[in-house]
């Protein structure tokens, strides 16, 4: 009897994966890859540093899949992963920053390029791009909960799971972040 992989859920293909076929790991990746790239982007603020970072999300999963309980939601666990990779990508590019102005001036304007491509002259993505840099700049407990909260859609409870903190503390973070994120916008 064949199976059919995505009639599987989370938890059994999980399972699947770690019983060594890595066609139900493939099938965990295209059923989640699109939110966890939105939540990273959402939190690195520049699309293709966020392609690198949710690889190494998924890698990451891949290797720590025989601590999944399967019992426990998925997204939920990938997106502690998820959170976790973006802190660590913010700790790289803070070290990177401090080395670039250790360099000589010629070469630390080398190192990154932040003006905008040519391919962003329609208003909406320039308004998009806009929102994505505040939403970067807002404290990163203010922004998960943002992030979790509007851009991904999870629920009071499940975010507060996610975070590992109260219902009420996700109430009154996410407040504090659009009102930030309010301000950001008003002064950019």
């Amino acid at each position: 009897m064949t199976l059919h992989l995505p009639d599987c859920s989370d938890g059994e293909l999980a399972g699947l994966a770690l019983a060594g076929r890595q066609a139900a790991f493939g099938e965990l990746v295209r059923r989640h890859q699109g939110w966890v790239y939105r939540l990273v982007r959402s939190h690195v603020g520049d699309s293709e540093e966020a392609i690198d970072v949710t690889q190494t999300c998924f890698v990451s999963a891949f290797s720590a899949l025989g601590r999944y309980d399967g019992k426990r939601s998925f997204r939920a666990w990938l997106s502690r992963i998820a959170l976790n990779k973006c802190r660590d990508w913010r700790r790289r590019r803070a070290v990177r920053r401090l080395l670039a102005f250790a360099l000589p001036l010629g070469e630390a304007r080398d190192l990154a390029d932040e003006t905008p491509g040519a391919d962003r002259t329609l208003a909406g993505e320039t308004e998009l791009e806009r929102t994505m840099t505040a939403i970067a700049a807002l404290p990163v407990a203010l922004k998960q909960v943002l992030i979790l909260r509007t851009v991904e859609g999870s629920s009071e409870a499940e975010t507060a799971e996610i975070l590992g903190i109260s219902q009420k503390a996700v109430e009154t973070r996410l407040y504090r972040a659009r009102t930030r994120l309010s301000e950001i916008l008003q002064n950019s």
